[in-house]
């Protein structure tokens, strides 16, 4: 019998490891260019600019928006039907738990936002580049540079805590010690990827 909401739930897991995990790395990667300085990062921008439409937009649309929509949506089909409850049962894997179904209903808000405002309107509806200037005068707004930080902070833990999951559902981490280890390595890497983040938005203060 061929039951659907098994692989559906694999394919969801691993459209978010995958898709995620690439959108996360990426954008903190490139973000991170802000530290050499507004040319440097300006330049970095620049070549992205050079990739051809049809190529650029074929990537948008096939690797970003179709992936994070089946996500998207599908996640918050699963986060309907969750039982949160970390003031009941306090161990840090409910906590955890929890925090992902919350970091996932704060994505779908601050993505619409991110991606309406900064990729639709500014970018595509008033024809401005992305550009470290551009960056640095959003972020001159204390709200949105605090809103920006936690978006990405919101991101880095549903990837990172998704790894654990994703390694307990395909069945890579069995026992408990092995779930403690993947579950210890993830959480270093979230704590290193929100460095990161604090660390490149600093750079529009600086320069």
């Amino acid at each position: 019998m061929f039951h659907t909401t098994f692989y559906v739930r694999r394919l969801h897991s691993l459209c978010g490891l995958l898709i995620l995990g690439f959108f996360i790395l990426e954008h903190i990667g490139t973000n991170s260019m802000a530290l050499a300085g507004p040319a440097f990062f300006n330049g970095v921008m620049g070549m992205v600019e050079e990739i051809p439409k049809p190529i650029f937009y074929s990537i948008e649309i096939g690797m970003y928006a179709v992936p994070f929509l089946f996500h998207g949506l599908y996640g918050i089909y699963i986060a309907l039907q969750a039982n949160n409850n970390p003031l009941r049962f306090g161990y840090l894997r409910n906590w955890n738990f929890t925090l992902q179904r919350w970091t996932a209903w704060f994505l779908v808000v601050f993505l619409i936002w991110h991606i309406g405002y900064l990729r639709i309107y500014l970018k595509g509806v008033l024809g401005n580049p992305i550009s470290f200037e551009l960056l640095q005068n959003m972020f001159s707004n204390p709200i949105v540079a605090i809103l920006y930080v936690l978006g990405m902070w919101a991101a880095i833990f549903h990837f990172c805590n998704g790894i654990t999951t994703f390694c307990m559902t395909w069945g890579i981490t069995k026992g408990p010690r092995a779930q403690n280890v993947i579950s210890l390595i993830s959480m270093g890497l979230c704590a290193a990827l929100c460095l990161a983040t604090v660390a490149f938005m600093s750079s529009y203060y600086i320069y």
